[in-house]
């Protein structure tokens, strides 16, 4: 009988404990704080980081430039150039532009630059910074084999095939 009873007594026991039954009044007038809206300034590099995601999903197409298809520089050279950025069409390129910045220096709209295979030569692969929050480095780029998407730099495979972040804004 007790042992039939106990859950009861638990359940009971639970919405009476959690609940409050003493009200609280005060005369004191409640003091809400607004917050200011911010004024943050809308930023080359956040336009240029808004027209690289539009076109995640894109499947990967070695030389394209556009909806149907892009490979990596493509993707990076689309989006700039769309914001009247000129960047060259390569990541080979592209990785003689602007200047290297330590990676906990990095932000939004800088390039991150890889190696990913053992052929000669150094970068074959290049990636758009969307955002760095809490030391996570998140970046688009396009892959042969998913096409445009958003990587952490934390992946073991980018953070191995990692080179080098560079600063072209």
């Amino acid at each position: 009988m007790i042992r039939k009873l106990f859950p009861v007594f638990c359940i009971l026991f639970f919405m009476y404990s959690c609940g409050s039954s003493k009200k609280v009044s005060s005369n004191k007038p409640i003091k809400h704080q607004v917050s200011k809206p911010s004024k943050k300034k809308i930023t080359t590099a956040d336009k240029i980081v808004w027209t690289a995601v539009s076109y995640k999903g894109a499947p990967y197409k070695y030389g394209g430039t556009s909806k149907k298809g892009m490979d990596c520089s493509g993707l990076i050279y689309t989006s700039f150039k769309k914001r009247n950025v000129s960047l060259p069409r390569t990541s080979k390129l592209m990785y003689l532009e602007g200047y290297s910045i330590p990676l906990n220096k990095v932000k939004r709209g800088d390039l991150l630059f890889f190696k990913t295979t053992r052929k000669r030569g150094k970068v074959n692969h290049v990636g758009l910074i969307t955002s760095v929050k809490n030391g996570v480095i998140r970046f688009i780029h396009s892959t042969s084999s998913r096409g445009v998407l958003v990587s952490s730099l934390r992946e073991k495979y980018w953070k191995r095939a990692f080179i080098k972040a560079k600063r072209v804004l």
